[in-house]
């Protein structure tokens, strides 16, 4: 698939635990009608596999490849990320976009922007605040990522300003708005059936 090399494959990291909202999957919680990982998807626009550990089964309804850790202990979401460059390497893509499936109203442009940018990393930040999880990587980092994690690394901002990450700023109220308790839930909910399609920018 050497014909793919300069397409981006977008990974949505659908891995934590999920301790604030009382455990499960946050990403199948409903949203509007829909499990709220398919708002996800649909926004990426690029969406070619999930990132998540355990039963695969409980994503087939999306029809894409879901990704498992590859080093155990659940690392963190740079270990989805690695699980994305591995899988997208495979299939001859150069470089990867992340989403969290917690965060659904995200711009729909995220991929666009982030895929302009010419360094190994590049990630969006909003109002002077790193949100690495949403960064476009170089399949290429690949193996020094396992050797980082292996060493115990955590933090994905310090593994991308090591690679000259890039930052480029999205502007709106709360572009990276994200689900993490019931509370947040409610509100989500409430944007999803009573305000504009684009409330948070």
């Amino acid at each position: 698939m050497a014909a793919q090399a300069e397409q981006v494959a977008g990974i949505v990291l659908a891995g934590g635990l999920s301790r604030r909202m009382g455990g499960g999957d946050k990403a199948l919680l409903d949203l509007g009608g829909r499990p709220m990982i398919a708002h996800v998807v649909d926004r990426l626009g690029c969406a070619r596999a999930i990132s998540a550990n355990g039963d695969p089964a409980r994503f087939a309804d999306f029809g894409l490849p879901v990704l498992a850790d590859s080093l155990p202990d659940r690392p963190g979401p740079l270990a989805g990320v690695l699980a994305g460059m591995d899988w997208a390497a495979a299939q001859g893509f150069a470089r990867i976009v992340t989403a969290a499936a917690d965060t659904p109203f995200f711009p729909r442009d995220l991929a666009a922007r982030l895929t302009q940018g010419a360094a190994p990393v590049v990630l969006a930040c909003h109002d002077g605040r790193d949100h690495p999880v949403f960064a476009a990587w170089d399949v290429a980092l690949r193996d020094d990522l396992r050797a980082n994690l292996l060493a115990g690394g955590r933090r994905l901002t310090e593994f991308a300003d090591r690679h000259g990450a890039q930052r480029v700023a999205f502007t709106g109220p709360e572009p990276f708005f994200n689900v993490n308790t019931p509370e947040d839930l409610a509100r989500a909910r409430a944007v999803a059936g009573h305000l504009p399609p684009e409330p948070f920018g």
